[in-house]
Formats: structure tokens, sequence, C-alpha cells
């Protein structure tokens, strides 16, 4: 069975959104904007919720939706692969405690506020 990395899911979403095919479920999902791909992410992150209790292949079938809607909406809104790259890179060798995670934008949402 043939395997796609995240890069390629994320370069062909990218490419769909570039070069859209008409009539495609990811150009319906760029026609119809950033409230409607942020809904499909809501529902697909509740059904892994679901498939996880439910059985081993279905937490698999749902993880692949919701991976294709977040390369979607990363791509929507102008976020690369190698921003999460960095961000998680960050957080190498970093131990948090739980207090330390309730508010993890710190100044960056009271920036973003002003």
């Amino acid at each position: 069975m043939p395997q796609q990395t995240i890069e390629e899911l994320y370069e062909q979403a990218l490419e769909r959104k570039q070069n859209p095919q008409t009539g495609s479920y990811t150009d319906y999902l760029y026609q119809k904007g950033l409230d409607k791909i942020l809904k499909k992410v809501g529902e697909e992150s509740t059904e892994v919720i679901l498939g996880a209790k439910n059985n081993h292949e279905e937490l698999i079938y749902e993880t692949s939706d919701l991976l294709f809607h977040l390369m979607v909406l990363l791509v929507e809104k102008g976020v690369s692969l190698d921003d999460i790259k960095d961000e998680l890179g960050s957080r190498l060798g970093k131990k948090s405690l739980l207090h330390e995670r309730a508010d993890w934008r710190g100044d960056k949402k009271n920036e973003k506020d002003s």
C-alpha cells in the first residue's frame, strides 16, 4: 500500500489552493472559507475522539481525515509546516508544570489584543 507523508499532504493542499480543481472537495472547502474549514476541523477532532474509543481502524481513519483538514487549515491561514516544526523544536527539552500551561500564550495574547 502506498504511503503519504505529512509534507506531501501539505503540499497537495497547497497545490489545490493555488490551482483549484473545480468540483473537488478541497476546492469546496477553500471556496466556503475559514468558517467551513474550522467547522470540519472541529468535527474531525470529535470523530478522532470517538474513533479512539471504538477501535484501532476507526482511529486511523478519523486521524487521517483530521490531518487532511488541518493541512487545509494551515494552508488557508498561511502557516507552513516549517512554522509548526519551529514551534515544536522550541519545546524540545523543556519541562512544564501543569500551572505553567494554563496560559500558554503569555504576553502574546495581550500583544494581539492591543
